[in-house]
């Protein structure tokens, strides 16, 4: 059953509740490109009221034997929605994909001079299918099935790496690290992670000041990344790469952003990570650390859209379109690179199937920050609501960012 029959055939009730206003805006890699892109948004049509939960499936996890409904929220089929809850408060999923968890960011004051980026979690529990705050942990990669998730300490960079069972909330067993670490990600089996490693936080802010004496806060000018490590998650077995980087967006190393965490290529033969000229292109690397040319069909991936590859490889997710529609977004043929459709969506996370996916899109006052998560469909004009909005006032702690899993 495609989506369009499934939004067809949807069951629609009135929230129980109205969207709360999400936390603060969240600083994210790329935010100024982005907004400079959507700059010159209007209106768009309404679509569904926020206040319209529609859900149509039955998730893979245990319903820890609770008959009742979830609030804000019908479940039958594959999308369970939550278009009255912002940030969610029970299991959003749409197709084969799941939030697994959500994070917000905050700037802590370190010093005069300095401050980082903080973020806080909020979990899935599989037991009760809720978002649990869980403090302890800087950095969060949940893996496939939404068991398990690879957690850093609040220090970063860190020296271990702790696998968590999300129904215990307990820590099973600690992986040790020589080349301390920032960033996480399991490979699309979820039997190995690629750990990307600093040499300080990649959250740290430094003070700056312009010469009309205005202070301003950014990154450093070169990153502190020095590599990865492929782990073996049974065994804890890996071996440390060391990647060079620099400040010449042109040259072999590379110019990179502060934070640039390597992942897994859609076959997992492979980590990759981006660079922020797109001239360049993105770097491939084979699980002994070996450079090579990135797979065919992820050559032209776009690095800072998070969807990617489809599941059947036939379509990759491209950049913000805006050209028929006030917010689209370009599907890109992955053999050749170019157009090949134009879909709903601001901004594309998750594939949900091979035909559609779960996506940022704005609201019908056109305010770019205020958002929503949103399932479309390629050659569809139909739009599902899957979250409330995000609040495009409320920046003390950054707006609330979503972790999509396979589950």
């Amino acid at each position: 059953m495609n989506v369009d029959e499934l939004v067809r055939d949807t069951l629609c009730e009135q929230a129980a509740e109205q969207a709360a206003p999400g936390p603060g805006f969240a600083d994210r890699v790329l935010a100024v490109r982005r907004r400079r892109r959507v700059r010159g948004l209007a209106t768009v049509a309404a679509a569904a009221a926020a206040v319209i939960a529609v859900s149509v499936g039955v998730p893979v996890l245990d319903s820890g034997g609770e008959g009742a409904r979830p609030p804000g929220g019908v479940e039958q089929g594959e999308v369970i929605a939550r278009a009255g809850q912002s940030p969610p408060r029970d299991l959003l999923a749409a197709g084969d994909v799941a939030m697994g968890a959500y994070f917000t960011d905050e700037k802590v004051q370190l010093s005069e001079d300095r401050r980082v980026s903080e973020r806080t979690y909020w979990l899935l529990d599989p037991r009760t299918r809720k978002y649990e705050q869980d403090d302890r942990w800087s950095f969060v990669a949940v893996a496939p099935g939404l068991r398990t998730a690879a957690v850093l300490e609040r220090e970063l960079p860190a020296g271990r790496i702790g696998l968590l069972d999300l129904a215990s909330g307990e820590v099973e067993r600690w992986i040790p690290v020589d080349h301390e670490v920032g960033g996480l990600a399991f490979s699309p089996d979820g039997r190995k992670l690629v750990a990307t490693t600093y040499g300080e936080d990649p959250g740290l802010l430094f003070r700056t000041e312009d010469p009309d004496g205005s202070v301003g806060w950014q990154s450093r000018e070169v990153s502190s990344r020095n590599g990865f490590q492929v782990i073996d998650v049974a065994s804890g077995a890996g071996s440390w790469t060391e990647v060079e980087t620099s400040d010449d967006p042109f040259g072999p190393a590379g110019f990179i952003n502060a934070r640039q965490d390597f992942a897994f290529s859609a076959d997992g033969r492979f980590v990759w990570a981006g660079r922020v000229s797109e001239e360049v292109g993105p770097d491939y690397f084979d699980l002994a650390g070996e450079a090579v040319a990135p797979p065919a069909r992820e050559v032209h991936r776009v690095w800072h859209v998070d969807a990617g590859l489809s599941p059947d490889g036939r379509r990759l997710a491209g950049d913000f379109a805006g050209e028929t529609r006030k917010t689209s977004s370009w599907i890109l043929d992955p053999r050749t690179g170019g157009k090949a459709a134009e879909v709903r969506g601001q901004q594309l996370l998750a594939w949900a199937d091979s035909d559609s996916l779960v996506a940022w899109d704005i609201g019908a006052d056109g305010d770019e920050f205020h958002q929503r998560l949103v399932l479309v469909t390629v050659g569809s004009d139909k739009v599902v609501p899957l979250s409330g909005f995000r609040s495009p006032e409320d920046d003390t702690k950054g707006r609330w960012e979503p972790v999509f899993v396979r589950r």
